[in-house]
């Protein structure tokens, strides 16, 4: 059973999938089948799900992450956490990061 993603989570790149930055782009590429939503699928983020995904380093909890993004950008508090926990759920669901969550 996955864990519910939440802002008290550590989310850190599966060993299911290697990524690169190529021309300034990550490039995310699973490992095994099943991972993502087609065999043979390299998948790019944008410049926002780059930025997340740098700092899923598998020490800073989501909230952490999100309130650095805060200082860097002037968005709205709220969506900062929406867009790193929305990010961060979907490359769980297809097992691209994993999850553990923080001791409180």
């Amino acid at each position: 059973m996955k864990s519910q993603v939440t802002l008290n989570s550590i989310c850190f790149p599966s060993d299911n999938v290697v990524a690169r930055e190529i021309e300034g782009e990550i490039i995310i590429v699973p490992l095994t089948a099943g991972v993502g939503d087609a065999d043979d699928e390299l998948y790019t983020l944008n410049d926002i799900g780059r930025e997340i995904w740098s700092k899923l380093d598998g020490k800073r909890t989501l909230g952490q992450v999100a309130e650095e993004l805060a200082g860097e950008y002037s968005a709205p508090e709220g969506d900062i956490n929406r867009d790193v926990l929305g990010f961060a759920a979907e490359l769980v669901r297809r097992g691209m990061l994993a999850v553990k969550d923080c001791a409180s």
